[in-house]
């Protein structure tokens, strides 16, 4: 290494020092866990390979534990068989030991051995049938090993075949506005590491004759203030992300701990401010709103690459809002990839701050990665006026039933107050907006069509259903993988095609 290697972005810590794993929401002690015990959901086995708590918080004091759990690896896991030779688990994997060496841990001969086994593996098995950010992480192990190996001429190799696929998804996979194409907060920021990875360990290993690793980092770098400034508009006050597609807290690192690990890299957001009164994200889709003490994150967005929208939602023209930094109405998020019902609701139109009509989904989301017939948004519409202003779009994901109905949604911001105006072009129809609220906040009505929104008794707003009929219903949050919290929903049945919402704080 003639350059320098600095710090990664950290994450919660995935292991603990008397040797338990904690991985979406279950905990199970390491060494009564085999790798690849098939009754332990397939996404579980996938993190206990991953290896991630190699770069959490406090992973120095884990340091003994962390360098027998590779050598077990090693020996339990004989090439290629089980989950942990499965081209994303192997990638993930590469990064973290070479990450932990970096960090001023020693690896032993049989994990570097075992390492060059691991690339020459991937190196023959990268994901193009999935694409995406696999693809993208499968060319991020190869440049990790083709940096740090030194492999009889198989490091040459990992760096050019990671190059010229880095040249290749970089441009498609990170929008003009700085978004990741598969629209997705949580996948945003894995992306981003990602990419403040490449130019890390590149910076740390620099050949300077090679055109296209320096192709690749001139990409990145020309792309990485905008995707800091993405993901800062993408979050609430409170510093979590956006609840659309998949997405969920505690995967990725956090959005302070990438912005502090791009400013050691050298890296700052644009100029512009994200505290703007209105900011649209053409590419991506989406419309963040901050006005004094509001911040309302608007989904007008596809759902995604249409040969891979397997993390999408079906929640077309949903919303998130915060008051006073606290988190008010959500979506109901992530917690769970298995397929099944949970995963199907989860989904589903009904799981978010959004309108259903006919009880179906706005998008044809089924399995649990696969998309049919989807929604196709309108342009945004911004109209300032002077009490304040007004956010419009349309989307057609219902055109396929009876009368064909376009859903039509305003957000109308005014003085202390957001009214969100919802509107179908053809009425003869069932359909209801649901307004999710945060599972820390309690909810009551004070007269008829109006509740009161409260947390630890005090008040935080009211909302009420001005046209509609409104009632308040159960549902689900889920901030976070294998967590989900109760919570209420008011349930607004379209009257005539058209329901008016008002949030008064």
């Amino acid at each position: 290494m003639t350059g320098r290697w600095s710090a990664p972005a950290r994450i919660e810590a995935r292991l603990t020092a008397d040797g338990y794993a904690r991985f979406l929401g279950t905990e199970r002690k390491l060494d009564e866990t085999p790798w690849d015990e098939p009754s332990i959901s397939r996404l579980w086995r996938y993190n206990l390979h991953y290896f991630d708590d190699l770069a959490a918080y406090d992973s120095v004091g884990r340091a003994k534990l962390h360098s027998t759990l590779i050598e077990r690896w090693i020996a339990e896991n004989p090439a290629p068989r089980g989950t942990g030779w499965e081209p994303f688990p192997t990638s993930r994997r590469i990064v973290n030991w070479i990450k932990w060496a970096l960090d001023g841990h020693a690896l032993s001969t049989n994990a570097l051995r075992s390492l060059a086994t691991q690339a020459r593996w991937l190196a023959m098995r990268l994901e193009w049938h999935l694409l995406g950010n696999h693809l993208f992480s499968n060319a991020k192990a190869l440049m990790f090993a083709g940096s740090f190996l030194e492999s009889e001429g198989d490091d040459e190799y990992w760096r050019a075949r990671s190059g010229r696929i880095l040249e290749r998804e970089i441009p498609e996979q990170i929008l003009a506005d700085g978004g990741h194409f598969e629209r997705s907060p949580m996948y945003h920021a894995a992306t981003l590491e990602d990419s403040l990875d490449l130019v890390n360990v590149m910076r740390a290993f620099p050949v300077q004759s090679d055109s296209v690793r320096l192709g690749v980092e001139e990409l990145l770098s020309d792309r990485i203030p905008g995707m800091l400034r993405w993901l800062q508009l993408l979050s609430h006050p409170d510093g979590s992300m956006g609840l659309f597609n998949d997405s969920a807290d505690g995967i990725a690192p956090t959005v302070a701990e990438l912005n502090e690990y791009a400013a050691r890299l050298g890296f700052t957001m644009p100029s512009s401010r994200v505290e703007d009164e209105v900011v649209v994200l053409p590419n991506s889709g989406y419309v963040r709103v901050a006005l004094n003490a509001v911040v309302a994150l608007l989904d007008v967005a596809p759902v995604g690459p249409d040969y891979i929208p397997g993390h999408a939602h079906a929640d077309t023209l949903s919303f998130e809002l915060s008051l006073g930094g606290r988190r008010v109405i959500v979506n109901g998020g992530t917690s769970d990839y298995q397929d099944g019902p949970v995963r199907t609701w989860e989904r589903s139109t009904s799981a978010h701050s959004t309108v259903e009509v006919a009880g179906r989904n706005s998008s044809e989301v089924w399995g649990a990665f696969r998309v049919g017939r989807r929604a196709r948004p309108s342009p945004v519409a911004v109209e300032r006026h002077k009490d304040g202003l007004t956010i419009s779009a349309s989307h057609d994901g219902y055109r396929y039933l009876r009368g064909r109905p376009i859903h039509h949604r305003s957000w109308h911001f005014g003085r202390a107050q957001l009214e969100i105006v919802d509107r179908l072009s053809y009425a003869d129809i069932s359909a209801r907006a649901r307004f999710i609220l945060s599972p820390d906040l309690t909810v009551a009505e004070v007269s008829p069509g109006t509740w009161s929104i409260r947390h630890a008794g005090r008040q935080v707003a009211d909302i009420s259903a001005l046209v509609g009929v409104g009632s308040l219903t159960d549902a689900w949050s889920s901030i976070r993988f294998g967590e989900r919290r109760e919570t209420k929903c008011l349930d607004v049945e379209l009257d005539q095609g058209c329901a008016r919402t008002r949030i008064r704080w």
